[in-house]
């Protein structure tokens, strides 16, 4: 997983809303656009964004595709920010000259 393209795509507050639903369920564009003041598009748009980052799959089901969220590679970037900050934050803070 690339994490950089992982915290891009969370960097935005719209694509952050559109994974907490998908963690409840899969949804459509069309679901998801109901539920934000944007059009399908840019709703395609922000998901577009969330699928090349791997943090959202499609899977197409006849004429539409549901979305579900990858729980496993979200848990893997965080996790992976977390023990590359873990060190320096135990750590003692460097001294101060006096």
């Amino acid at each position: 997983m690339d994490l950089d393209r992982a915290f891009a795509a969370l960097a935005s507050r719209p694509r952050r809303q559109m994974l907490a639903l998908l963690a409840q369920t899969a949804l459509t564009t069309t679901d998801l656009a109901a539920r934000f003041p944007m059009s399908a598009p840019a709703v395609s748009r922000h998901l577009a964004v969330l699928v090349a980052a791997g943090l959202v799959s499609g899977e197409r089901e006849g004429r539409r595709v549901l979305y579900r969220l990858r729980r496993e590679a979200l848990l893997e970037a965080l996790g992976r920010l977390a023990s590359s900050v873990d060190g320096p934050l135990r750590r003692p803070p460097p001294r101060e000259a006096i």
